[in-house]
């Protein structure tokens, strides 16, 4: 009796332990609940070496099926690509999910641009690293940009490219890109409402983690956000060139890259097909994957 009293009592105590714990990190409880999901779900987590950098990968799905690369937007990581690489890998694809050098749990370098081009270059090493000489490649947001130079600089290497509510071509933000790093609730409100349609209102101590994690990487997020301001890495002269397959995938909603930008690039690319998912945002990917996941799988499969 007495051994079973003082069982409850330490489990009682790991539990208020763990419950005080949450309170305080909820992010880091999420993202550790996120990667035991992974293991689970029979997602491989590894790191290889790309031009002197660590970089964290996520591989799902046969190891001899046609390979599927997906490369992740601004401030985010490979497990973004959760809800929607189930669909390449029933299919029998082998889906690639790697984190950007800066994200995720890759290499974060002081001395690093984060620029577009540069992080194009970190996804063409990954490929070499991994000795995949031609993938289906894909890019959300800044992923979609960092794709279209991935594909212009070696057509060879890419079968079929995916680009969803991505960037690439010169628009000039209506809203504050600041928010992408924001410091204070309300901020953090004002970004969600850009990303999401009714997005749920953020208790409060997730939301004060939130914005300590963003404290924590501004400097990051800073760097890209100035280094695509520049238009340096725009690609409204270079699209045209494209020559293989190419599917623009659209949130008809998406408050940060607007329909119009991919309205444009299925101009400048005669051979692209553009689909819009009607009620879906800037997360559509994501959050809207059980309308564009068969569309996308048919799409690589021809």
């Amino acid at each position: 009796m007495k051994i079973t009293k003082k069982l409850l009592c330490v489990a009682g105590g790991l539990i208020a332990v763990a419950g005080i714990g949450f309170w305080a990190r909820p992010v880091s409880y999420y993202n550790e609940a996120m990667y035991l999901r992974e293991c689970f779900t029979g997602a491989e987590s590894r790191t290889v070496e790309v031009a002197g950098h660590r970089v964290h990968y996520l591989a799902r799905g046969p190891s001899g099926g046609p390979v599927v690369v997906l490369v992740h937007g601004l401030g985010g990581q490979g497990e973004d690509w959760q809800n929607l690489a189930p669909y390449f890998v029933k299919a029998g694809f082998r889906v690639y999910t790697p984190d950007l050098i800066g994200y995720g749990r890759s290499e974060k370098p002081a001395d690093f641009s984060y620029s577009v081009h540069d992080e194009a270059e970190i996804v063409v090493g990954f490929l070499d690293a991994l000795g995949l000489k031609q993938v289906d490649l894909g890019g959300w947001s800044m992923g979609g940009g960092i794709a279209q130079h991935v594909a212009l600089r070696h057509p060879e290497r890419v079968r079929r490219l995916m680009l969803f509510d991505s960037v690439g071509v010169i628009f000039r933000p209506t809203w504050d890109v600041r928010l992408f790093s924001p410091n204070t609730p309300a901020e953090l409100d004002q970004l969600n409402a850009l990303l999401m349609l009714h997005p749920p209102k953020t208790p409060e101590f997730i939301a004060r983690d939130i914005i300590r994690v963003s404290k924590q990487r501004a400097w990051l997020i800073d760097r890209a956000v100035d280094s695509m301001s520049t238009g340096r890495d725009a690609t409204d002269n270079l699209l045209p060139q494209l020559k293989m397959p190419v599917l623009l995938v659209w949130g008809a909603e998406d408050y940060i890259t607007p329909l119009s930008l991919g309205e444009t690039m299925h101009r400048l690319v005669p051979q692209s097909e553009l689909d819009v998912i009607p009620g879906c945002g800037h997360l559509a990917p994501g959050q809207c994957s059980a309308q564009i996941g068969p569309k996308v799988v048919e799409f690589v499969k021809r």
